[in-house]
């Protein structure tokens, strides 16, 4: 399904309200009841990865309504943009506990990211299709 000007943000709804519902409910749950032994930090990369996907879902959906590219981004882009974002924010959750976090660590990976994320979708445009005769319109007779 192509993004379109039209288009509703119901397809996203069920699996953003589960991501919200479970990453910051789960977060929120070990954050006050656990202890931070290894798998509860395990836990919290994973409940925070889905947190901050469900809520850049809604931001990415919005970019790309607001910025169409050629072709449209299609549903699966949108969820793997907003993917990127929580992978982004988990793993500055993960440098922090070393204390290795700093600008030029926040700057590269996002750059890393937005590189990546830019190669795949260059890589997507490049797979031309020839078009079917369907879609090809006659000429039309002048007069």
């Amino acid at each position: 399904m192509e993004i379109q000007s039209g288009s509703s943000f119901k397809p996203f709804l069920p699996a953003d309200l589960v991501m919200l519902i479970a990453g910051w409910g789960g977060v929120g749950w070990l954050v006050f009841f656990t202890l931070p032994t290894v798998w509860q930090r395990w836990g919290f990369f994973l409940l925070l990865t889905l947190a901050l996907t469900g809520t850049a879902l809604p931001v990415t959906y919005y970019l790309n309504l607001r910025f169409p590219s050629k072709p449209s981004a299609s549903q699966s882009i949108i969820l793997r943009q907003a993917i990127w974002l929580g992978v982004y924010g988990s793993t500055l959750a993960w440098l922090q506990l070393g204390g290795i976090v700093s600008m030029w660590t926040i700057l590269g990976l996002g750059s890393g990211l937005i590189t990546i994320e830019y190669l795949i979708r260059l890589r997507e445009r490049a797979r031309w299709q020839p078009p079917t005769i369907d879609e090809v319109t006659p000429l039309q007779p002048e007069g």
